[in-house]
């Protein structure tokens, strides 16, 4: 048999190395996978419940990208299990799948993001302008549709360095939270202000932009860009500005 028919056999069937355990203490597991053409690494997971381990906890709905729920750790790097393909990825080593690593973990690929929804309900919602007229330009129906697209799947809450190695949960909103609140305060038709919950309660002034967030979102939202740095830069404007606070002293504000 030729060299490149052995590869050809070795690439019928992929190692997966798949976390297995609960909160209490855990261990990687090594499952032999049968390879199909347009395979994605959830179908990989799927296989292994289906044939060698019915007891695999894996989070998953939709399988189309759209509802979140299959975020995982896939060599490393935060990512929908549905939308990475097996091809995609080194199939002559074992390919790792692990938990979020940013919130507690219930079995195996499953973790506890309730936090997530906590953090939500501090957000206040939308508050319309008394006596405006509900028209809007459609540069402005841009700007805030970016931030609609997104799915809550929490990889970026998983990838933030504050919330993954630093633990500030209880003073960090991340940067899923950050996007929602953009979308609120650049709606023109808002009354709302949220620079001081920003501030005090969300730990804006945590995040230092490295931008790994916008980097691992799978709806290509640019979180730092479009929304981190802007809400900057309205919480310094309202309680760093150097001219506005001497009006605020004057005025005894």
């Amino acid at each position: 048999m030729s060299a490149s028919s052995d590869d050809a056999m070795m690439m019928d069937e992929a190692v997966l190395r798949v976390h297995r355990g609960g909160p209490e203490g855990g261990s990687p597991v090594d499952y032999r996978v049968p390879i199909a053409p347009g395979m994605v690494v959830l179908d990989a997971l799927h296989s292994i419940q289906a044939r060698q381990a019915p007891d695999l906890a894996v989070r998953w709905n939709c399988k189309a990208g759209k509802c979140g729920s299959c975020s995982a750790e896939v060599n490393g790097r935060p990512r929908l299990t549905c939308k990475t393909r097996m091809d995609s990825l080194p199939l002559n080593e074992p390919i790792t799948v692990a938990p979020l690593k940013s919130f507690p973990l219930i079995k195996d690929l499953v973790t506890d993001v309730s936090w997530n929804y906590k953090v939500n309900k501090k957000i206040p919602a939308f508050q319309p302008k008394a006596g405006v007229e509900w028209k809007m330009d459609q540069r402005d129906v841009d700007r805030v549709q970016e931030f609609r697209k997104c799915i809550e799947c929490f990889l970026c809450q998983n990838v933030c360095h504050v919330l993954r190695d630093h633990g500030k949960h209880a003073s960090f909103g991340g940067p899923r939270f950050f996007v929602r609140v953009a979308g609120l305060e650049m709606h023109p038709l808002d009354g709302a202000s949220r620079t001081k919950l920003l501030k005090d309660e969300m730990g804006l002034g945590y995040c230092n932009i490295t931008k790994c967030c916008t980097e691992v979102c799978p709806e290509d939202i640019h979180i730092t860009d479009n929304a981190i740095i802007p809400l900057k830069e309205r919480v310094v404007d309202e309680f760093y500005d150097p001219l506005l606070m001497l009006v605020r002293k004057i005025r005894g504000a």
